[in-house]
């Protein structure tokens, strides 16, 4: 995965919405929320930016950032796939369904493959208990999942991926 590269543009698109969040009370999150949509995740360089708009100190940034599962300290993956191990789908096997995701893909939970493509998350409850085992790739729940099914799945975006489709 590449590092990341923050653009003059993107640093001044940042700079322009927190200005707009600071005329409204409590700045920090929308800042954050845009922060991680402009670059795709928060690192400390970006966490130094909101802090010198804001006059928060990074510390407390940092802290909001790593408490909340929503921002990301590293760039995740084009696609990111999230296995739900909450005790419904845990109960009804998605634990084999993260080992073959991440096999597949020859990454552990929590990395991003090398070309960029995927990130894989355990997640907890989705709120869909009732199409348990659930997984999710890019927001979607595909529910009462199997090994089979998500590797299908997985197959088809790569094959997609290397169409040149998305």
């Amino acid at each position: 995965m590449e590092k990341l590269v923050i653009t003059k543009e993107k640093e001044l698109l940042l700079r322009k919405r927190i200005k707009e969040h600071k005329e409204k009370p409590g700045p920090l999150m929308p800042s954050l929320h845009d922060a991680q949509e402009i670059f795709g995740c928060i690192p400390l360089e970006v966490q130094k930016i909101i802090s010198e708009e804001l006059k928060i100190s990074v510390s407390k940034i940092n802290g909001v950032v790593t408490f909340y599962s929503r921002f990301s300290l590293e760039p995740k993956g084009k696609h990111v796939i999230g296995v739900c191990l909450g005790t419904a789908c845990y109960v009804k096997g998605s634990q084999s369904i993260l080992d073959e995701i991440c096999n597949s893909l020859q990454i552990k939970v929590g990395e991003t493959t090398k070309d960029g493509l995927f990130t894989v998350e355990a997640t907890r409850c989705v709120g869909a208990c009732g199409l348990a085992p659930v997984y999710t790739i890019d927001g979607k729940v595909y529910g009462h999942a199997t090994v089979n099914s998500a590797h299908q799945e997985l197959r088809k975006i790569i094959d997609e991926e290397a169409a040149g489709e998305n």
